[in-house]
């Protein structure tokens, strides 16, 4: 990583007391970036990963003397991943005064209830995650590491119709801002741009629901010969298994956040052919992506999530333009993140003047139980 110094420090400087920095002394020598996300509940995982790729980032410039010798701390927050829970958790990070930056929120909903609070207070705020339209424009502050919703559902729907060749779209959405929204981007793209298919039927189920039948029996007999899935791997290793007992033939197709071990776990054969856009594929053969999956499969024995790389690479993007501009004016910082380049773990990394990120997309498949390149 270019520019940093040599050294090595121990990675018990990313101090890992979740929700525990108000009782420790202000340290001068340290520079603290708060990771947010939910650590406990149904979608611990993306929390989890996030912390986990924030240590690593943290480790990796410890080792080389930290900026300016002073070394950086992880200090983890659990949101819940509840918009309330995540005002009460950037309310404490803003009463520090001593966070300049905060890696998360997961879902686009605690994001955007999050986001007025570091905002007002010039915390820089890098979501990994959001992708909802309106997230970015919550303030000059406010960045996200992660493609809008509209780029991705396009992409989606590109693998359905383009790569699998199918013309009658199913919409199973959970009902959250996100899976509401979404699903009435998909629906906008296919009118638009995806003439010779339609949305023969959508249907909306609660997030974590343990039966999905009567909604798969709508959609298929709709017609459906392919779902999109606008919700979590928690959503579409359910749905594939349920689905394949009346219709083994369905194609399935699901987002970035379905990209996860978990999926393949939760799934098992059910998930065979189930394909998905995404920025960072861990199989790649480029070195900077297999040295970090190298890194976190041993560190974390789980191979990391494209979200988790883009939470990784989130933390790098913030330290290098701080590196660059010094940490103690984050107005600065926020203004290097935008005019700046990064090559990470995630490809070529470009914010515009909106603080949204554009990058190329990658087109995956389950395979043989492994994730695949998708070919036609």
């Amino acid at each position: 990583m270019a520019g940093l110094l040599a050294g090595t420090l121990l990675l018990t400087a990313c101090g890992n007391k979740e929700n525990s920095s108000a009782s420790e002394p202000k340290d001068e020598n340290v520079i603290k970036i708060a990771v947010a996300g939910p650590l406990t509940g149904d979608n611990s995982e993306y929390g989890i990963g996030f912390s986990n790729a924030a240590e690593i980032m943290a480790e990796e410039w410890n080792e080389n003397g930290g900026i300016d010798s002073k070394k950086i701390s992880i200090v983890k927050f659990d949101d819940k991943n509840s918009p309330e829970e995540g005002v009460s958790v950037a309310n404490k990070i803003a009463s520090e005064k001593d966070i300049p930056c905060v890696i998360g929120h997961f879902a686009s909903g605690v994001c955007l209830a999050a986001a007025p609070i570091y905002q007002e207070n010039k915390i820089v705020e890098i979501s990994p995650s959001s992708s909802h339209p309106d997230y970015s424009g919550m303030g000059n502050f406010i960045i996200r590491n992660n493609t809008v919703i509209n780029t991705e559902a396009q992409a989606s729907l590109d693998i359905a119709v383009n790569d699998l060749g199918k013309k009658n779209i199913g919409i199973i959405s959970i009902k959250t801002d996100w899976g509401v929204s979404t699903a009435g981007i998909v629906k906008e793209i296919v009118e638009k741009d995806f003439k010779d298919a339609k949305v023969v039927a959508h249907e909306e189920v609660i997030e974590g629901s343990d039966d999905y039948r009567p909604a798969i029996a709508k959609l298929n007999d709709a017609g459906a010969d392919v779902v999109i899935c606008v919700g979590m791997y928690n959503l579409v290793a359910p749905v594939a298994k349920q689905y394949k007992e009346i219709n083994p033939d369905i194609a399935i197709v699901g987002f970035s956040n379905a990209y996860s071990q978990q999926l393949l776990e939760l799934g098992g054969d059910a998930i065979e052919g189930v394909a998905f856009p995404v920025i960072f594929f861990a199989q790649s053969e480029d070195p900077k992506v297999k040295s970090f999956v190298e890194k976190y499969k041993e560190k974390y024995g789980s191979e990391p999530s494209a979200l988790t790389a883009q939470a990784y690479d989130s933390v790098g993007v913030f330290l290098t333009a701080a590196q660059k501009v010094g940490v103690d004016d984050t107005e600065k910082i926020v203004n290097e993140i935008l005019s700046m380049e990064y090559e990470g773990v995630t490809g070529h990394t470009k914010f515009d003047e909106n603080g949204d990120v554009h990058k190329a997309f990658t087109k995956i498949v389950v395979k043989d139980g492994k994730f695949d390149l998708l070919k036609k």
